[in-house]
């Protein structure tokens, strides 16, 4: 995945070899080898990647020839907010040197850079004739330094693709964040409604019981429920609750429909 990320100095000399990092998306292929695995960075992938053609290592050098156009204006040949535009870009390599940031640099860069993007891969230039280009190996480069007006750029489009990714991040971790609550309110629904209240337990005294005739001497003795009593503690912050066993709801006692008269002694 060739982008300037990922291209590194060896060490802080002025002198330092460049440094490729980042193989994660990278293969060991022979000569003439085709791949058709869809990867890279939109930005920087080769046209017929995005098309879902099979593929060899020109897209290498299609990507050089991104990294060399950024180089030398200090913005990408293609850029847009929209994914699907700018996939259209590529596909037709519309990019173009515009005025007035390629003014002083010379044609042979301009050609180098044509040469390495090049929508056909048959035709675009391979690692040994991108070396043997005049601007390469010759001295058809312009005595001019662009690195200001460079280095500007850079810091301009750059920062606003980085303000780009932030933003998209915090999107997607919003966009995680409510369905991360969506599904613990719906748990706490799903585990409300699984739960019987007290009153569902227990009929309302509205509600009629229906009991057979019973005599006092056929009743057991009911003894009395526990009355629950919620301990509270007195503080400055008001009164806090503790953990008492639950409130358990007195239940109706059926009422006998017929009662026997019991004489324990003479009038």
């Amino acid at each position: 995945d060739l982008k300037p990320e990922n291209l590194l100095y060896f060490s802080p000399d002025d002198d330092s070899k460049i440094m490729i990092s980042d193989f994660g998306l990278s293969k060991m292929e022979g000569t003439g080898g085709v791949m058709a695995t869809a990867c890279g960075t939109p930005g920087y992938v080769a046209p017929e990647v995005l098309a879902q053609k099979p593929y060899s290592k020109a897209v290498d050098c299609w990507s050089i020839g991104v990294i060399a156009y950024i180089l030398l204006c200090g913005y990408p040949p293609f850029y847009d907010e929209n994914d699907s535009k700018l996939f259209e870009q590529i596909l037709k390599a519309d990019y173009e040197f515009d005025a007035p940031y390629w003014d002083d640099i010379s044609d042979s860069a301009k050609d180098f850079i044509s040469c390495l993007m090049e929508k056909d891969p048959e035709k675009r230039f391979t690692c040994d004739q991108a070396l043997e280009h005049p601007w390469i190996a010759g001295d058809t480069a312009l005595c001019k330094n662009i690195h200001e007006s460079v280095s500007r750029q850079m810091r301009k489009n750059f920062a606003k693709s980085k303000w780009r990714q932030a933003f998209n991040a915090t999107a997607v971790i919003r966009h995680m964040r409510r369905l991360q609550l969506g599904t613990s309110f719906g748990s706490s629904i799903q585990s409300t409604n699984s739960v019987p209240s007290p009153q569902s337990r227990a009929p309302a005294k509205s509600q009629s019981v229906d009991c057979a005739p019973l005599s006092l001497k056929d009743c057991p003795p009911i003894a009395p429920l526990p009355s629950a009593v919620k301990v509270c503690n007195q503080d400055s912050d008001g009164p806090v609750p503790q953990d008492d066993p639950p409130v358990v709801p007195e239940l109706p006692r059926p009422r006998p429909s017929t009662v026997t008269v019991i004489h324990t002694g003479t009038k």
